[in-house]
């Protein structure tokens, strides 16, 4: 058996809630809510031969509730003065809301089942473009879950699986 993890796009939208420490450290919290799948490529082999590939997705809802630190560097010289880059790091609590990891399945499809709840920290850059009457931020930031997500079953899906882990890479866009 051979199992692999196919990258999959979603989206998110959610409130940015600031408050400056000091003067280049800002504390920050944003409530969101996800939508995203995840998408797992199954290869049955016997004897070295493909016997069975199947492609299972997993639809999920997440509310999440990261807090971060945003570690803010100085505006850049010259033309760019209305630029400053940023790095942020911080923990991420995240509620599936679509989890069927209570589901009792009626048919004979398997579904493979997660967890509703994860915790995963996270670390990112980005920058900040102050305009007249906003400030923009473009961040690129990466999250690693600390909790196994899957919900062990006696199935073909998950019987040789130890654990399912979240590794999540978002580039988001803010309005301030």
């Amino acid at each position: 058996l051979i199992v692999e993890p196919i990258a999959s796009q979603g989206f998110n939208i959610g409130i940015v809630a600031n408050k400056r420490l000091l003067e280049y450290l800002d504390l920050r919290f944003i409530p969101t809510l996800s939508f995203g799948q995840r998408r797992l490529r199954y290869i049955f082999m016997e004897q070295d031969t493909l016997r069975k590939e199947y492609i299972k997705t997993v639809e999920s809802t997440y509310l999440d509730f990261p807090f971060e630190l945003k570690y803010k560097g100085m505006r850049l010289p010259g033309k760019w003065n209305n630029v400053r880059p940023y790095v942020l790091a911080g923990a991420r609590y995240s509620l599936d809301m679509s989890s069927q990891k209570d589901k009792k399945l009626n048919n004979d499809e398997i579904v493979i089942k997660l967890l509703p709840h994860d915790i995963m920290y996270e670390l990112g850059v980005g920058f900040d473009f102050y305009l007249k009457y906003f400030k923009f931020g473009v961040e690129l930031k990466l999250a690693y879950g600390i909790l196994n997500n899957l919900h062990q079953e006696s199935n073909q899906f998950t019987y040789d699986i130890d654990k399912l882990n979240s590794k999540i890479a978002w580039l988001s866009f803010t309005f301030e």
